[in-house]
């Protein structure tokens, strides 16, 4: 008989973020496919759980994605982590979830952490609908991308890195119209989560004048009418 698969989300930055089902989860499985073993062992020795770990290259080693399914094809339960938050959001999972439904596997969503959620829930900016983009292409296509939220009458949702996102903002600015409300999150749940709100020009002169240290979502509000 078929084992399942657990696409199972952990804290991105708060340990206490996790759920039960998802600390159960964690414990009843025969195996853990994990992005970074490191990182997972960490969170897991927070919890007293002690299980096997298999680092998933699905994308750079397609090999070790054979291995895993033949492992759930042999009967073993497996949970997918990646390092923070939820699998194939920015992360590695989405190839495990194709192979379980060409294989015939059952899988389970265990829902949990994500810093899109996090970041719509307290960006004061009303979605009822958006685009996200994920990370921002480091050389080809940002202006294209940037021109295309600066048009957007949805909000526009993407995330940017420490070394970037001065960049980002300065690009940014220089598109989008002057009174355009933006949030950006960041670090967040972590210990010096900060939240910005206000123009790209407010918001540029608040980071500069706090920290630009760490991992940044960021939520662009929709055109202005008229």
């Amino acid at each position: 008989m078929d084992g399942k698969i657990f696409m199972v989300a952990t804290p991105i930055g708060n340990l206490q973020d996790i759920s039960e089902r998802a600390l159960e989860t964690l414990r009843s499985v025969d195996v853990i496919a994990c992005e970074d073993t490191r990182v997972t062992a960490k969170l897991l020795t927070s919890y007293g759980i002690s299980k096997p770990l298999f680092l998933l290259r699905e994308y750079t080693q397609p090999a070790s994605l054979d291995r895993l399914i033949e492992r759930v094809r042999a009967g073993e339960n497996v949970a997918c982590v990646c390092d923070a938050g939820t699998p194939n959001m920015n992360d590695p999972g989405g190839r495990l979830a194709k192979a379980a439904f060409e294989n015939g596997f059952t899988i389970v969503p265990i829902p949990g952490p994500s810093a899109l959620t996090a970041a719509i829930s307290v960006c004061g900016i009303d979605i009822q609908d958006f685009r996200y983009y994920g990370f921002v292409p480091n050389k080809k296509g940002r202006k294209t991308m940037f021109k295309e939220i600066a048009d957007s009458k949805n909000p526009s949702i993407y995330l940017e890195s420490t070394h970037r996102i001065d960049k980002t903002m300065e690009q940014m600015s220089e598109v989008m119209d002057p009174n355009r409300i933006i949030f950006v999150g960041r670090e967040l749940t972590k210990l010096h989560e900060t939240l910005y709100r206000g123009t790209c020009a407010e918001v540029m002169a608040m980071l500069k004048t706090t920290s630009t240290k760490g991992e940044f979502t960021i939520i662009v509000g929709p055109k202005p009418k008229g």
